[in-house]
């Protein structure tokens, strides 16, 4: 379960993202639209994985990180910014390719092992309410081995024996595989 507080972030994830595309080669150019994200639950509990989607012209991007409380050792050519979380404080958002809890989550999913995880809002009143994934992924296809390589532009998807595809009102799009 994805425990998700009611809070303020410094940048925001449209900031993030926008400011993410602008400096990655294959990030296109223009208005960035967000729409939506999905998680998978780090098993000691310590580590968001969280990837977004966002459109910027006629392409849908695919950004996945994970979020931290403290640097993640070595990885500093995958540090994508850092973010002021106003209920867990200071945070370190990775690259999720880099980051090795992203990694073995995305591996284990593709193995058929673990699903996206669900929803829950923490609200600064104190109540907790369920909520509803933006993004569906799924399995599609299997593999015994391979490394986890991710899409960034689903116009131009990965491709492996076993692939996530995430699924939105407007559209899917194959997000990572086993190569």
């Amino acid at each position: 379960m994805a425990v998700l507080h009611q809070a303020t972030l410094t940048p925001t994830k449209l900031e993030l993202v926008t400011a993410h595309l602008d400096s990655v080669p294959w990030g296109g150019s223009g208005d960035v639209t967000m729409i939506g994200g999905y998680r998978f639950d780090d098993p000691a509990g310590h580590v968001g994985i969280e990837a977004l989607l966002a459109s910027r012209g006629d392409s849908v991007f695919h950004i996945p990180l994970t979020y931290r409380d403290a640097p993640l050792d070595g990885a500093d050519d995958a540090l994508i910014t850092t973010m002021t979380h106003s209920v867990l404080g200071e945070r370190w958002v990775y690259d999720a390719a880099a980051d090795p809890v992203a990694v073995d989550c995305y591996t284990r999913a593709l193995h058929g092992e673990v699903g996206q995880a669900s929803l829950e809002v923490h609200r600064a009143d104190g109540s907790v309410v369920a909520m509803d994934p933006p993004i569906l992924v799924r399995l599609e296809g299997s593999a015994d081995r391979g490394s986890v390589v991710f899409t960034h532009d689903l116009a131009d998807p990965v491709s492996g024996d076993a692939r996530l595809v995430a699924g939105w009102p407007d559209g899917f799009g194959v997000i990572a595989a086993l190569n």
